[in-house]
Order: C-alpha cells, then sequence, then structure tokens
C-alpha cells in the first residue's frame, strides 16, 4: 500500500461525558504509514479523538460518541465490527509506562541488548524509558497497523525522550502513528502532518511544517507562538 494513502477519517464526530461535549463535529483525515501529531491546550479534546480509533470510550462510564471514524473505510462502530480484532490492529501507549507486573521476558525481550541478563527480573524494575519502550514493544508485537500514543514522553528526561523519538521514526515506516504532545517541540520533530485543537473543535490541520511556520488560521498561530495555552 503506497504512502498517503487516508488510513482513519472522521465525519462529524462528537463526544459527549454525561452533559459534557468534549469534541464538536470533528473531521479529520490521516494518512497511512505518517505520523500525526495532536496539539493544543489541555482539556482541548485531543484524548478523546485518540481513544475513538480504537473504542476505548466504549469502557467509560456515561460517554456517548456520534458521527463517523472509519479505518480503511469501515466505520468502526458499526454492531458487526468484533473489538477485540479493532484493538489489536489499533495499539496504543500511554502517558505512564504500564508493563505487565509479569517478567520482562513475558512482556517482550524486544530491549535484549539492554536487558537479557535481567529477564526474570519484574518489568517495572526497568527505568522510566526503559518501560514506556517495553510498552512500544508490546504493542507492535500484535502486528497492528496503527499505534495511538498519549503523551508517550510526558513522563522521561530528555534523552529518554530522544530515544523514543527515534524509535517513532523507525515506526512509521511500517505503521500509522498518532500522538498526542503538549511538546510542540517533539510534535514538529516526530509527525508529518499536525492537527491543532481548542475547546473540542478541530481548528487546521496540515502539514507539520506548514503549520508551525505559517499557520492559516489566527488561533492556531496565537497557541503556536505562546499567546495562550
Amino acid at each position: 500500500m503506497k504512502k498517503g494513502k487516508i488510513k482513519i477519517s472522521t465525519k462529524k464526530l462528537c463526544v459527549f461525558y454525561n452533559e459534557k461535549q468534549a469534541l464538536f463535529d470533528v473531521n479529520i483525515s490521516i494518512n497511512e504509514r505518517e505520523t500525526t501529531a495532536l496539539i493544543g491546550p489541555s482539556g482541548c479534546g485531543k484524548s478523546s479523538l485518540l481513544r475513538c480509533f480504537n473504542r476505548m470510550n466504549d469502557i467509560i462510564e456515561n460517554c456517548l460518541v456520534t458521527g463517523n471514524v472509519d479505518i480503511d473505510n469501515i466505520d468502526i462502530n458499526a454492531p458487526n465490527i468484533d473489538i477485540v480484532r479493532l484493538r489489536t490492529r489499533v495499539g496504543m501507549v500511554f502517558q505512564k509506562p504500564n508493563p505487565f507486573p509479569k517478567s520482562i521476558f513475558d512482556n517482550i525481550s524486544y530491549l535484549w541488548d539492554e536487558v537479557k541478563a535481567r529477564l526474570n527480573q519484574p518489568g517495572t524494575s526497568l527505568s522510566g524509558g526503559q518501560q514506556q519502550r517495553l510498552c512500544i514493544a508490546r504493542a507492535i508485537a500484535v502486528k497492528p497497523e496503527i499505534i495511538l500514543m498519549d503523551e508517550p514522553c510526558s513522563a522521561l528526561d530528555p534523552i529518554a525522550t530522544a530515544t523514543i523519538e527515534e524509535l517513532m521514526d523507525e515506526l512509521k515506516k511500517e505503521f500509522t502513528i498518532v500522538i498526542v504532545t503538549h511538546n510542540m517541540q517533539q510534535a514538529a520533530r516526530v509527525s508529518q502532518k499536525t492537527a491543532f485543537f481548542h475547546l473540542g473543535s478541530l481548528i487546521e490541520l496540515g502539514p507539520t511544517e506548514q503549520i508551525f511556520t505559517n499557520p492559516t488560521i489566527e488561533k492556531t498561530q496565537d497557541y503556536i507562538t505562546g499567546r495562550f495555552g
């Protein structure tokens, strides 16, 4: 499949938590084998959108999702969708590393050179950066097509962050990546497309270089330059 094909698309996507609306009529297209960064102030709907892509919102009480989410032109909210299969296709890496409380070997021996002498120790004995790479390795072990990352580097130091970013650069050759990040420098480094959200609405989507150097919407410019956020 050639790069540039649309992998994920939404149409008039809305998310409600009880009476509070978190997303408003979001229409977004995400290309295959690219990294798309979702940026914007806290509470703008980035993580809510991310959870729509593997139906994690299903497990949140009193959450209602309306509109369409398509992966490969198939509505993932259709009644006949196998959710387990969907979540195999769409892996997720969370903000806080969450290795299973099992041995490193049982998590996955992806960090072989670093951990081969310690395989029977708990996965939680690794450093934060190693734990996060372990979780990424676990996510890709089931051969997903899409990897969702929700602030994967927020708890890591700059060296560990750089290692994760290098890994992401390699992964995009095989996977479609969507990353939520508050770090605009990170978004600029790792993504090919950037989507800016504000108060639950998609304000602007475009090539990352354009979003950061010549955005077409004034509100995007204000956020990028630190006038609010």
